[in-house]
């Protein structure tokens, strides 16, 4: 048996959880761990909510709230989204409970006593008006390397870069308004440069590393690993435990790893059983793409300083897009968990965002595939093969399983099916590609259906009743097998179809190797998947929209730069359309040139250089291949018509040259976030070979 410690990412506790949350984080680690307590290993899965940091507190600041109670709001909120979708976590604590305030200084102790953690006096921006300093989120300003309005204090949104007090220019106060000063601040930091060859260790010898993390990992290995800065200047949060360090709380991101520790100790308080026990043995972290380099670089290095097992592994779900756009809960652009519960089953929406899309792979929520995918598989394949074979079992033999006679052909053939449908989804799940395994179930339901279809036990009921009732045998072997598979990715729905074939719900995997017996009485049919409505999808849709428009009234910097680019763009074909008609005498030569542009047109072309992590044809095109680059801040998908010149396998890990602010469309249905530089007429892929990874083309 193996003792599983399984944490969730914590959801931030200024927002409810969105469907992308539970897309790349919540849903798959609760399959893994509803399947790994069917088969009896004995596992640990914990959560919190993050409460700290700068998001919390200029909210409340907002709201003219303490920010505790924004935090407290949200806590509850967030406890009832996971609760509708049933993920079946054993504790759920907050990183504002006396436990993980006490854990999380004594781990800040322990690294500070030896000698891993030091001082050092750094710029910072300070608002005299306020009198405070202005971390992360207390100031806006225009980011030094993009000229992109709208910059944090520590990160830019639009190019991804950290930023330093230096970086921001006009620069302002959140609360007044006004220009901060440089002011000098002392601060406390990580020896994460220690620490280069533990965290190189655990990214290229940690044995299942999926390649989305491990890829990710090692393009931030390129780089000497840089000591980081451990503390923040502000009272919301947890106050670093030494003589001096008044005003000074640790990083929320520091602590709130941490989290995962804290949350486990109280379940052992509460329970009288070891954490610890859990730990040593199986560590796995899921997470969402955007917080990789957190857990695979920093968690590991501060872990290793502590004297901690390292994570065994770290799962990362890629990004749920919505609709074919970028998700944005600011612009309205989301689909908030209650709100969907509240309509649909929460069943049928663990089923979506597992089929849809493999885990590593970025997905697009879209409201018209979710009918049809609950329409034709859940409702006319599962749904469909479970009616008639409880139907036919109650019509033609009294509600109870019938005898097995001699096999035919197809009777062994559907059999066989049958019996090794369970190792196939076990094996899927054990290796985190949750969608085959459901993929596999879904496909054993629609063989189930053509093997009904052939047997007719309708009509050989009449003329050749074994063969009807070896039908129904099997079908209802099959019926039970499919509950109990189905049982951690649909719990409610794998209950009912349990419950109708009157079996008890022992949340056994090795009841998939019992048969019923011939004789077994079984429930009435009732429906499964009921159909979803298009008139019910076009009010979901007309919602969206609706949100996104009140959004509007509150529209970002960001958002008025793209409006006003999108109308430059729409001014700039009119001057070509209008170029064109004007210019039609030109010779062929000037007739062959391309616009002139001005430099700051040339500026605003934000050139990078990215690496190929991963290289596919899509389907029904000859020409187009999808790519995933990795440009260092972060991963970009980009469909490139390079099918012709280049095969997939030619590109992975070529060096290539990536326009990266392009705004994001769909290409044959697959979302594009940049543009490769290629030539023309050869296709041929323009790239420096001696540039690092997200360097800057200037």
């Amino acid at each position: 048996m193996t003792k599983f410690f399984i944490s969730c990412a914590l959801p931030y506790a200024n927002g409810p959880c969105h469907l992308g949350h539970l897309r790349s984080t919540y849903i798959p680690a609760d399959i893994f761990t509803r399947f790994n307590r069917m088969i009896g290993n004995d596992v640990l899965l914990v959560c919190a909510t993050d409460e700290h940091g700068t998001p919390i507190a200029v909210k409340a600041d907002n709201e003219g709230k303490k920010p505790i109670e924004i935090a407290t709001r949200y806590h509850r909120k967030i406890v009832k989204d996971l609760e509708m979708c049933d993920i079946s976590l054993d504790n759920f604590s907050r990183t504002t409970s006396k436990t993980h305030y006490k854990i999380a200084q004594n781990f800040f102790l322990n690294l500070y006593n030896k000698d891993l953690i030091y001082e050092k006096e750094i710029k910072q921006l300070y608002c005299d008006s306020c009198n405070k300093f202005l971390p992360d989120r207390y100031v806006e300003g225009v980011c030094r390397f993009c000229n992109s309005p709208g910059a944090r204090g520590d990160q830019c949104e639009v190019c991804g870069r950290h930023l330093d007090a230096e970086d921001l220019l006009d620069p302002k106060c959140l609360t007044c308004g006004k220009t901060p000063i440089i002011k000098k601040s002392k601060h406390y930091f990580f020896r994460l440069s220690k620490f280069q060859s533990e965290v190189e260790d655990f990214v290229y010898n940690t044995p299942k590393l999926p390649n989305n993390v491990r890829n990710y990992l090692k393009n931030w290995l390129k780089d000497d690993l840089k000591d980081w800065i451990l503390s923040r200047d502000m009272d919301w949060g947890i106050p670093i435990p030494l003589k001096g360090a008044q005003g000074k709380i640790i990083y929320v991101w520091v602590e709130a790893l941490i989290g995962y520790v804290s949350s486990a100790t109280e379940w052992s308080n509460k329970t009288g059983n070891s954490w610890r026990e859990y730990w040593d043995d199986t560590v796995l972290h899921f997470i969402g793409k955007d917080i990789i380099y957190h857990h695979g670089i920093f968690w590991p290095a501060m872990l290793n300083g502590h004297g901690c097992k390292n994570p065994d592994n770290i799962i990362a779900g890629e990004y749920l897009s919505l609709e074919g756009r970028k998700m944005s809960t600011s612009q309205g652009w989301v689909i908030w968990v209650k709100d969907f519960v509240e309509n649909f089953d929460p069943d049928l929406l663990r089923y979506y965002l597992t089929i849809t899309a493999p885990l590593n792979k970025d997905m697009d929520f879209s409201w018209d595939d979710f009918a049809r995918r609950v329409n034709d598989e859940l409702a006319d394949v599962l749904g469909n093969f479970l009616h008639r074979t409880f139907t036919f079992t109650n019509k033609f033999f009294e509600g109870k399983v019938p005898e097995l006679f001699n096999l035919s052909d197809e009777d062994k053939k559907f059999k066989s099916l049958i019996e090794g449908l369970s190792d196939e989804v076990a094996n899927s799940i054990s290796d985190f590609k949750f969608r085959d395994g459901l993929v596999n179930i879904l496909k054993i339901a629609k063989e189930g259906n053509k093997y009904f279809d052939y047997q007719k036990p309708w009509q050989s009921v009449k003329d050749d009743h074994e063969k009807a009732s070896n039908c129904l045998h099997l079908s209802n072997q099959l019926s039970k097998i499919l509950a109990i598979t189905l049982k951690p990715y649909l719990p409610n729905k794998s209950t009912d179809i349990l419950n109708i074939l009157n079996v008890e719900d022992t949340n056994d995997w090795n009841n998939c190797k019992m048969f019923l017996d011939a004789g077994h009485e079984i429930k009435k049919a009732e429906p499964l998947f009921k159909k979803v409505d298009e008139k019910d999808i076009s009010k979901e849709k007309e919602k969206l929209y609706k949100l996104e428009n009140e959004a509007d009234v509150n529209i970002t910097s960001e958002n008025k730069i793209e409006k006003s680019n999108k109308k430059k763009e729409t001014n700039n074909k009119k001057e070509k359309v209008n170029n064109k008609n004007n210019n039609k005498k030109l010779d062929e030569k000037e007739n062959n040139m391309m616009d002139i542009i001005s430099i700051d047109d040339f500026i605003k072309l934000d050139l990078r250089i990215g690496i190929v992590l991963e290289a596919e044809k899509i389907e029904g095109s000859d020409k187009l291949l999808k790519l995933k680059v990795d440009i260092k801040e972060k991963e970009l998908q980009i469909v490139a018509g390079l099918g012709l010149k280049y095969s997939p396998e030619q590109l992975i890990n070529k060096k290539i040259t990536v326009l990266v602010n392009l705004k994001p469309v769909k290409l044959f249905g697959v979302k594009s976030e940049g543009m490769i530089l290629a030539t023309a007429d050869s296709s041929e892929i323009i790239t420096l070979n001696e540039a690092e990874i997200g360097e800057k083309i200037m």
